[in-house]
């Protein structure tokens, strides 16, 4: 098996591991509170990174007062705020429609960009949005058919664009953070972050199910520390445009898992929907792909 073909492979296994959060956080939303569900998953993810850090020799690089408060808002956004507001609305919402609506975070990314950062946008990349954007209120305008409320739907969306701030603040850091130093950090700080709140939702009051916790060792061990690991192991075997086209793969694993696992319909608005996105990160990933080769050919 050729390097590349190895960097395919985990990449997919990685969404996979990405699509299967969404099933998780659906059976964590029947079971335990979305604060105490978050504390529990950083507090068994992070001995784990602490010993890879250990195993491999990483350490953290010498970080300014600016980086410090970027990776705490960063774990507040990425780790607390997109777990909590994943799990919350799971509880009102499908699978399914979750799994649709968090495709669009490539998009999503790239629309915060222009927003806060005042990037000019490309032709592609507002095509991109709009084919998102359709994907989305394909499943939005119809909640009731889809297994869903607007309310939890749009719960998911404020998730997904807590992720996508995660992703701008990482290109505001000024200090080279290695991937498992970093990955590190955030569970550590999100550990922090979401204990307080944790305390306050009174957990031992919940009728804490046994696929709820089973929910959380999963979401911790298998995407939080192994989605890291096969991520990374494919995105230096791969160029970064192979690596964006697998983010793809998530929203569709997350409905055919719900469909498989969790016995959700799969109605045509979340085909439709699911068709949207794809073009749209495919059209984004495309339009990547063209500037880079203009840039390469410009040297």
């Amino acid at each position: 098996m050729s390097r590349q073909v190895q960097g395919y492979l985990y990449l997919a296994l990685a969404m996979l591991t990405v699509g299967s959060t969404v099933i998780a956080s659906k059976l964590i939303a029947s079971g335990l509170p979305p604060f105490t569900a978050t504390a529990l998953r950083f507090a068994l993810a992070f001995p784990v990174f602490l010993v890879l850090m250990r195993a491999t020799g990483a350490r953290l690089p010498k970080l300014s007062r600016n980086d410090r408060l970027i990776l705490v808002i960063q774990a507040g956004a990425g780790s607390v705020g997109y777990t909590t507001l994943l799990i919350s609305g799971l509880s009102l919402t499908s699978a399914a429609n979750a799994g649709v609506i968090i495709g669009t975070l490539p998009v999503v990314s790239a629309a915060i960009s222009i927003l806060l950062l005042r990037e000019r946008p490309q032709r592609a990349l507002l095509f991109a949005i709009g084919f998102a954007t359709a994907g989305v209120l394909s499943i939005a305008v119809t909640p009731n058919a889809a297994g869903g409320s607007l309310f939890g739907n749009a719960l998911i969306f404020l998730a997904v664009v807590c992720e996508g701030l995660f992703i701008l603040l990482n290109k505001r850091l000024k200090a080279e953070i290695p991937p498992l130093c970093q990955s590190t950090l955030m569970t550590g700080i999100g550990l922090l972050v979401s204990v307080i709140p944790a305390v306050f939702e009174a957990p031992f009051a919940y009728d804490v199910s046994a696929s709820a916790i089973a929910a959380v060792v999963y979401y911790a061990l298998v995407p939080t520390v192994g989605g890291f690991l096969l991520w990374y192991a494919g995105a230096e075997r791969v160029s970064g445009t192979e690596a964006s086209l697998f983010t793809a793969l998530a929203p569709v694993c997350a409905v055919v898992l719900a469909f498989a696992i969790l016995s959700d319909p799969v109605e045509l608005n979340q085909i439709a929907g699911i068709a949207c996105v794809l073009a749209a990160v495919f059209g984004l990933a495309l339009a990547g792909s063209r500037t880079a080769t203009k840039i390469a050919e410009g040297r």
